[in-house]
């Protein structure tokens, strides 16, 4: 949705060489293993030979089909150009309840958007505490300082969103530039003055593009097909980003009254907290969409 990187959604399958199996020999054979009989016997001295090492069992594949329940709820959502809420109900509960395993599992899987959720809150409440030159100049990025807010952003990308490689961290990176982009509309423009209010906000939108971006890649936007009038695809996206943002929102209500004031070393906590407790609320809040 929206910039979203959207994909055919993943595989459920699990890689053909498992990544606990070690390297064949790479290192090369142990004199024990040069010592043993070609045939598998005892070493030429008489000793036992020594026990494999311990592996751990083959991970059982995840269901291939996992996503189909959620995936055809949504193809009805989008199908009626946004109107059918019971079906975007739908949608989310079983992404939440069936294909993502439950809130705990969910909020998990969103690794990298909860590293990056944190590192974005650590240096707002820094910028806060200590002024936003100091924040920026232990980050070796002074030169931004008095610069517009949306600058100051685009230059800490790297710092709040390192990572580059896979699906998750692409997702971290898309919601925090979407994130960026959200700033002015929400009268985010000086962030010498942040309030907590306004901090709140931030990670707010951000939390919201992440889980948005999650679900419509798992899903597969690819296999979803999106009305062709412009306006009623953009009621769609519109709808389920408000969807999951009134989630986002009650669950940082909830985390804030919990923990007012941040320190560093409850920052990421409390953003796990917070991911946990959307994705529960947004399974309830579809079940109760789906039942009206």
């Amino acid at each position: 949705m929206g910039t979203s990187t959207a994909y055919g959604g993943p595989s459920g399958a699990t890689p053909l060489v498992p990544s606990w199996l070690n390297d064949g020999g790479a290192n090369g054979a142990s004199p024990a293993s040069e010592e043993a009989d070609t045939d598998g016997g005892a070493p030429a001295d008489g000793t036992a030979p020594p026990a494999p090492p311990h592996q751990p069992p083959i991970p059982t594949p995840a269901d291939p089909h996992r996503f189909s329940s959620a995936r055809n709820s949504f193809t009805r959502f989008a199908g009626s150009g946004g109107s059918d809420r019971a079906s975007l109900g739908r949608a989310v509960s079983k992404y939440v309840s069936t294909s993502a395993g439950g809130a705990r599992t969910a909020a998990q899987r969103m690794g990298a958007s909860r590293a990056a959720g944190a590192r974005l809150l650590d240096f707002l409440s820094d910028a806060q505490v200590r002024g936003v030159r100091e924040a920026l100049r232990t980050l070796d990025l002074e030169a931004l300082a008095g610069r517009p807010i949306e600058e100051i952003f685009v230059g800490l990308a790297d710092y709040i969103c390192p990572g580059a490689g896979t699906v998750d961290d692409g997702i971290a990176r898309e919601a925090y530039i979407e994130t960026i982009i959200e700033l002015a509309s929400e009268g985010l423009t000086d962030l010498e003055s942040f309030t907590p209010d306004q901090m709140a906000t931030v990670f707010e939108l951000y939390a919201t593009h992440a889980i948005e971006a999650r679900l419509c890649n798992d899903i597969g936007t690819k296999a979803v097909t999106m009305p062709t009038d412009a306006q009623a695809a953009h009621r769609v996206e519109q709808h389920l980003r408000d969807f999951i943002r009134g989630g986002v929102s009650d669950a940082l209500t909830q985390a804030r009254s919990e923990t007012p004031t941040f320190t560093p070393e409850r920052i990421q906590l409390f953003v796990d907290s917070v991911y946990e407790s959307a994705f529960a609320i947004l399974r309830a809040l579809g079940d109760a969409e789906a039942d009206q």
